[in-house]
């Protein structure tokens, strides 16, 4: 078995702060702070150069080295989360029976919830609660239109998917029956110019 000495570096742009302590990494920006646990992972963090973090394995098989890519990718998600933050446009899909959204903040956690009626005519309200951190609206500019939006990818893209699969069309042909609310465009909430 070979082993191999792999690393990956990462630029990080000025106004964005980045602090590694124990593979707890925080970044913290004009949008807001971040954190996420790498310690499950084992890689090497370093500052090569003021706004340059290094990351590294040493003596690891293919698929440690693998790793590598990542977590980088996932700090840059980070970076870009407190720069630009990201927004997901859900779209309801329907034939006949239009489906009713509401969206109210729980009282307990202060996080949204979507509720979902009329879906395919059925009388069972279904309730999806969002991630925190992610702020959910009606579209004004489009019809049958939701937008979610925060900092946290993760947190964002799992609400997004949390609310399609509780739409999801049960014992009936699903090539007949496309109902549901489905993403239908992503990108960041501060558009480049």
């Amino acid at each position: 078995m070979r082993y191999i000495h792999s690393e990956e570096t990462l630029e990080v742009p000025e106004n964005v702060k980045i602090s590694i302590k124990a593979r707890l990494v925080t970044v913290e920006g004009p949008r807001g702070k971040l954190t996420k646990d790498l310690s499950h992972v084992a890689v090497n963090f370093s500052l090569l150069k003021p706004n340059v973090v290094g990351i590294a394995i040493h003596h690891g098989n293919r698929k440690n080295v693998a790793t590598l890519r990542t977590v980088r990718t996932l700090i840059n998600n980070l970076i870009i989360g407190v720069t630009k933050g990201f927004k997901y446009k859900m779209r309801y899909v329907y034939a006949h029976f239009p489906i009713n959204v509401n969206l109210d903040k729980n009282a307990e956690t202060g996080n949204w919830e979507v509720e979902i009626r009329n879906f395919i005519g059925e009388k069972i309200v279904r309730t999806v609660a969002m991630q925190t951190g992610v702020e959910v609206e009606i579209s004004k500019a489009q019809k049958d239109e939701l937008v979610l939006f925060g900092n946290s990818l993760e947190a964002v893209s799992q609400s997004a998917a949390d609310i399609q699969q509780i739409c999801k069309v049960r014992n009936k042909d699903i090539r007949k029956f496309l109902d549901g609310l489905y993403v239908s465009e992503k990108g960041n909430i501060e558009e480049e110019s």
